[in-house]
This record gives structure tokens, sequence and C-alpha cells, in this order.
């Protein structure tokens, strides 16, 4: 039977590089989405993906979302926890709402997809969760103790759950990206963003291609082995 895999975020940038790449396996893939419903519409009839609005820091959008993906696509055999925002800042200039809501989304967003999906995956024997860190949950970055605080919460979470879901042919796993050229790093000023690649060893920006197919091996029955690890994907900027 044809495995079912939700892509969060997976509309755009890194998300629909992962998207695009489980499909090529086989897989059928449910996109969701935060809110842009035209972007949304306009990858569906690109790629023939589903795409599905829900907010993933809501747990009950999280239940009722994959409730709905189960109805039109099949029982979730595996989750990418890809949906993440910055809302960048010193700590001294940081809104309690710029840290909740980062919290929110991107750690919160994982514990709620995995609420959503493990009981199903534990009772058929298998599953495939990937959450997708950062280098800069593993390194820290000025400016971004929210964001830091969510990526490094999400490394933590993925050895924990691991250890749950082992027993059940559930695997979880992380990927920690560098800077790779999406639209959100696109934002960063030039003259920051050229600091930034003079710091990475291979001398250029990560392709949400190279993102993508780390995520695929470990959605895979070959990656069956493989449970509770972070796979660095950043050029050599953090070697960790």
């Amino acid at each position: 039977m044809t495995k079912v895999a939700i892509v969060t975020g997976g509309t755009r940038g890194i998300g629909e590089a992962i998207s695009l790449a489980l499909k090529k396996m086989g897989y059928v893939v449910a996109a969701n989405y935060a809110g842009n419903d035209e972007k949304a519409r306009a990858f569906s009839e690109r790629t023939g993906i589903d795409s599905f609005r829900w907010d993933v820091g809501d747990h009950q959008a999280c239940l009722d979302g994959c409730a709905a993906v189960a109805d039109r696509l099949g029982s979730v055999d595996i989750v990418v926890n890809n949906a993440g925002i910055t809302r960048d800042g010193v700590l001294a200039k940081m809104s309690f709402d710029d840290w909740n809501e980062v919290m929110r989304i991107n750690l919160g967003g994982c514990f709620n997809m995995a609420k959503a999906t493990f009981d199903g995956m534990r009772q058929r024997g298998w599953g495939r969760f990937v959450n997708i860190g950062s280098v800069n949950g593993q390194a820290g970055q000025y400016g971004q103790v929210n964001y830091a605080a969510a990526k490094s919460g999400i490394h933590g979470f993925t050895k924990a759950l691991a250890q749950e879901g082992a027993k059940y042919g559930i695997t979880v796993n992380a990927i920690a990206p560098g800077y790779v050229d999406t639209d959100m790093v696109a934002a960063v000023p030039a003259q920051v963003l050229e600091k930034i690649v003079a710091k990475i060893p291979v001398g250029r920006l990560g392709h949400a291609g190279e993102i993508a197919r780390g995520v695929a091996f470990l959605c895979s029955e070959e990656a069956g082995f493989v449970t509770g690890s972070t796979m660095s994907i950043n050029g050599g900027q953090h070697m960790y």
C-alpha cells in the first residue's frame, strides 16, 4: 500500500522541495500551509500535490487537519515537521509575543503533529518523523534567542520521541540545515549575507534540494536503523 506523507510548510522553499522529493519516491504527499491560498493553489496546480491549510501551532487544527488528510488520502505514515517562522531581535527588544509565536509554531507544531499521527503509526507498526531543526539551534545565533531555543528544542524532542517510537517501527530524526537559498534567507541584508557565506567552508548557500534529499533518505525503508539522529547539512559551517 502506498504510504502517505504530510509536509508542514510544504508549498514553498525547503518544504516544496521536500514535498516534490517524497512524491518522486512514490509517496502520496499532503502539503500543509499556513495562509497563502494563492501560492498554495499555484503549487498544487503545478505539482499535482494536494495542499491543506491549517496552523501547526494550533493543537486542535492539527488534529482536524491530519484527520482531513487521512480521509482524503489515507492513513498518515510520514510527517515532516518543516513549518517555521522567525521573529528576530535581541532580548532587550523582543516582545513576549515574538518569543511565544516562534515557540508555538516552530516547536509546538512538532508536538501537535506528533500527537495527531503517532498513535496511528504505532498501531500499524511503521512510521517516519523528520523534524527540521537548524544550525542556529545547534550553535546559537545573535538576535535569535526565540528561534535558536525552539530549534534546539526540536533536537531534544527528536531524541526523546525516537526512544518512544523505536519498538513500534517508528523512526524519529532531525535535519539541521545551514543557510539555504530560500525567500527567508533572501530577506537578509546583502552585507550581512556576505558575512554569513564567508563563514561557510564550502563557500556558498545550500540548495533546498540538498535538504530534501536528506529528508527523503530518512523517510525511506533503507533508513530503518537510523533514529534519534540529527543530520547536519550546512556546508561545514558548524561541525557538531
